[in-house]
């Protein structure tokens, strides 16, 4: 019902005064609003200890004065563990066998997940820990209500302030929640306060922070305070969880519909009437009234329907990453009462529309604004002591953009919002859900109260993520839909939370009554292939040993997880991770940096490597083989989904990378160092492509552009081992936008048992070459026994194709140059020029950057392309990037070798300034 001015100005007089039309869908004028959210950081200044240790109560404990000595000094966000390492009490924890060594570290080596084994009573970790800080509260937060943020408690804890019991351990549970916790009655306002915590660590029985057979678990389960902490202030009524939902009217983009929304909180014992604000890009002010009972929270929206301002002309919309430019806006709500502000928040967001569909043949695809989105990406991890580094996070998103991936997959681990920040600057999507493989999906067995903390964790999540445009997708399971009960409950708290994003059941191929089938699939492989094993098609079900609804092989559909399996770091990093006396032979600490269970031994990747390469006759023998295969294995899963796609909807790759030193799944190691497997990666995925498919000998052309390029032509030739050329062509072509089109094919190879290369070559009107790639061949492809899969894990191979002859090839002894520059920003670039000058193929030709006689490289580094082949008389230039900051010393050199070049190193020339 419509009210009256007369009734308006008596509720809200402040409103009527100010000149601002209240109703349905009426803007506001401006007035001057003071920032009412002051927040006081709780980073520093902490202290730990086991209560095991401290021989007091909460309440002595949080007062000032309480003696701390002999407690470690830490910062937060901390784990128990972490900050132990940071206080230097354990060293060197991720090298060797050094993590086995940690009290508590009791559970078996291997063990799929340690969160579903019980702690030993001795265990430190086993008895709860207090977290306890002194902060001094300014004069300012008076006469204001005050929270406390936790961003995240691994599982639970006693909250203790100023000498007083402020919150029970029934009210903080659950690691994935977050909590604003209304502690005015607590804090006192320009006086020193105390802040303590008694953390308890999850049990096999609670939904916790758990890892899988990526890496171990440290011995604390990551127990502690691992995201942000701080108090922050606002009026009676606080303003969270601002969010902009995009829908557009039709495929021309050309008006956005946006409804905005935020969730509103009376914490106080009193009904408040208030004015809800909201303004996009510093436009002007929407308004609303609300009024809210004594300890109602209630949301906020508005929609276009009734704030016709909110339907946006000729948007700058936000894309993934290569399909255009991530454009953010600003959003600014408020919230007033009796005319002064009660609380802001300001987020930036994306004007975008995410959708998905089953295609006819079943398979999930995901539309950005309406476009196809073939999903390329990396499943993610965290440090495994959940340490934050911002320079790191910024260099690993570097390196997904450098791949050209465009998703990541968070199994768990979910991460800090800078990290969700950072995706949506970069256009990176994300899908996001819980972990498998413990109580988080052992439902039957879930204690009275779980589904209670699993909802609310649940709805944590999603009010803290909804807002970010690089969301596209939430999982309620991972291996296995949750049971209808369980499901059903997440699909309220999803609705409830306003989730706009697709919602599966699992990662796997799985129906619901409650969401459906879910179109993806997790059928593996996890080890080690052939290349050809990514372009077979085993769409037919398998109907032995129970598996007649498993499809194995094959670039269709969306494999949610998968990839070749083992991931060999180069010499350097091994040195690192591995104690001289264990680099070789592979021994069990390798086995324990390698993944869990089955995968330890690494059994089907050494048969590949000893039956395709030949049996290594050293540790660098090893290493140059694991670079070959991997290179050559991540390029042909890549190019198979590539050259498939909409059969072929979406590959992430188990996994990115890695949570602490590992010799398995992930396209760069633990130190940074980007090997053969990310350049296999960033070969298949690049924009415009050309690719040499095994299973039909077509040449395609792929293009990940939002336009057609035209005028193209493709160079294709065929050498045999001797590099005699015995065929070539050159083929005209234009690229469709978003497309995969065969464009050539090359002829049988001659014989079956030689070994041919195949050099293509993408050429643009100019003449300049916008896409290369070359393939190592075998004239038989290795032969994959699909009567004997008994399990997803591994496809067992019949024959592997033999190429042993290369370890024959020739010294390749080339020639090398390079220039470096610096741009104003103090980035730091390297050019380097290889020529092949000898008769015989330079075979995957490695360059790297180091500082005079440092045995490491450089890193993080961008290079444009590395591990490259040259035939004879070849040169190469490809171009290093460094971030700004990155010291080269006046030593710098650069060093060339490979597969069969001796190593050849060059100083760098003179400095020379560049332009930003």
């Amino acid at each position: 019902m419509k009210r009256s001015g007369a009734v308006l100005s008596r509720i809200f007089p402040c409103a009527l005064a100010a000149g601002m039309v209240l109703g349905t869908g009426v803007a506001a004028a401006e007035t001057a609003r003071p920032d009412p959210r002051l927040q006081l950081n709780l980073d520093d200044n902490w202290a730990l200890q086991t209560a095991r240790k401290v021989r007091a109560a909460g309440d002595a404990i949080s007062r000032p004065g309480f003696a701390t000595d002999g407690w470690y000094r830490t910062t937060v966000p901390a784990t128990v563990v972490g900050a132990q390492v940071a206080a230097g009490a354990f060293k060197d924890v991720y090298r060797g066998m050094n993590l086995r060594r940690l009290p508590g570290m009791t559970y078996k080596i291997g063990l799929n997940s340690f969160s579903s084994v019980a702690m030993q009573r001795q265990s430190p970790y086993a008895a709860p820990w207090w977290y306890r800080t002194e902060v001094s509260v300014p004069a300012s937060f008076a006469g204001r209500r005050v929270w406390l943020h936790l961003g995240g408690v691994n599982y639970r804890a006693d909250l203790w302030i100023n000498g007083r019991h402020a919150r029970a351990s029934d009210e903080i549970q659950g690691a994935y929640r977050v909590y604003d916790l209304d502690v005015t009655a607590d804090v006192r306002a320009g006086a020193v306060n105390v802040i303590a915590l008694q953390v308890w660590a999850p049990t096999e029985k609670q939904l916790g922070i758990n890892w899988v057979d990526w890496n171990p678990t440290p011995p604390d389960k990551n127990m502690g305070l691992w995201g942000a902490a701080y108090l922050t202030t606002s009026g009676p009524i606080s303003v969270r969880h601002a969010q902009v939902v995009t829908h557009f009217p039709d495929a021309t983009l050309a008006e956005a519909r946006l409804t905005v929304m935020a969730e509103l909180a009376n914490p106080g014992d009193v009904a408040v009437n208030a004015v809800a604000r909201a303004s996009v890009d510093g436009g002007p002010a929407l308004a609303q009234l609300v009024m809210l009972a004594p300890h109602e929270s209630r949301r906020v929206t508005f929609a276009p329907a009734q704030f016709p301002a909110l339907a946006v002309k000729s948007p700058k919309v936000w894309w993934p990453a290569e399909m255009g430019q991530p454009a953010l806006h600003d959003l600014d709500v408020s919230v007033e009462v009796a005319g002064t502000v009660s609380d802001r928040e300001a987020i930036r967001f994306g004007i975008r529309e995410v959708t998905s569909e089953l295609t006819p043949d079943g398979y999930r695809l995901f539309r950005v604004n309406g476009r196809r989105v073939l999903i390329r990406g990396g499943g993610w991890a965290q440090d495994m002591l959940l340490r934050p580094d911002r320079a790191r996070l910024e260099a690993q998103l570097a390196y997904v953009l450098d791949m050209h991936l465009n998703t990541l997959r968070l199994e768990g681990q979910l991460e800090s919002d800078a990290f969700f920040d950072l995706a949506d600057e970069k256009g990176l999507l994300i899908i996001a859900g819980w972990c498998c493989c413990d109580i988080w999906e052992r439902w039957p067995k879930w204690p009275p109260g779980t589904l209670d903390v699993a909802t609310a964790q649940l709805r944590s999540q999603i009010l803290r993520l909804r807002r970010h445009p690089a969301l596209i997708a939430w999982m309620n399971g991972s291996d296995g839909p949750p049971p209808a009960n369980v499901e059903d409950a997440y699909a309220r708290t999803l609705a409830d939370a306003a989730w706009p994003n697709a919602i599966l059941n699992s990662a796997a191929d799985a129906g619901s009554t409650v969401t459906g089938r879910t179109g993806v699939k997790m059928t593996g492989p996890y080890d080690y292939e052939p290349p050809s094993y990514w372009f077979s098609d085993r769409r037919k079900q398998l109907t032995k040993k129970g598996y007649a609804n498993a499809r194995f092989g094959g670039a269709y559909g969306f494999n949610t997880e998968t990839g070749p399996g083992p991931a060999i770091p180069p010499l350097e990093s091994l040195k690192k991770m591995l104690p001289p006396e264990h680099l070789w032979p592979i021994d069990s600490v390798w086995a324990y940096h390698a993944a869990g269970e089955r995968f330890q031994t690494m059994a089907q990747f050494r048969a590949g490597m000893a039956a395709t390469y030949g049996k290594p006759a050293d540790l660098s023998d090893f290493l140059r083989k694991a670079q070959a295969m991997a290179y050559d294995g991540q390029r042909a899963m890549f190019e198979a989904h590539a050259r498939n796609k909409y059969t072929a909807t979406g590959v992430i790759q188990w996994m990115l990378n890695s949570a602490w030193p590992s010799t398995f799944w992930h396209l760069y190691d633990y130190y940074l160092y980007p090997a053969g497997g990310y350049f296999g990666t960033k070969t298949a995925c690049q924009p415009l492509h050309v690719l040499f498919a095994p299973d039909d000998r077509g040449v395609f052309v792929v293009s990940n552009r939002q336009e057609a390029a035209r005028g193209l032509s493709v160079e294709a030739k065929v050498f045999d081992f001797a590099l005699k050329e015995i065929f070539s062509t050159t083929v005209a072509v234009d690229a469709a936008a978003d497309s995969s089109a065969r464009v050539a094919t090359i002829p049988p190879f001659p014989s079956p048992k030689g070994i041919y290369f195949v050099k293509l070559a993408l050429v643009d009107p100019s003449g300049a070459v916008v896409a290369r790639n070359f393939y190592w061949l075998p004239g038989t492809p290795s032969v994959i026994a699909w009567d004997r899969i008994k399990d997803s894990a591994i496809a067992p191979v019949a024959a592997f194709e033999d190429m042993t002859a290369l370890a024959r090839l020739p010294p390749a002894k080339v020639t090398a140059a390079a220039r470096s520059a610096t741009t104003r920003d103090g980035a730091a670039s390297v050019t380097v020029t290889i020529t092949n000058p000898g008769p015989g193929l330079a075979f995957q030709t490695h360059v790297g950057i180091r500082n005079g006689a440092d045995e490491d490289e450089v890193l993080p580094v961008l290079w444009e392309d590395n591990y490259l082949s040259l035939l004879p008389g070849e040169s190469r230039s490809v171009t290093a990037r460094y971030a700004p900051g990155t010291a080269l010393g006046p030593e710098a050199v650069v060093v060339v070798d490979g597969w069969n070049v001796p190593a050849v190193t060059v100083p760098l020339a003179v400095t020379a300034e560049a332009k930003k």
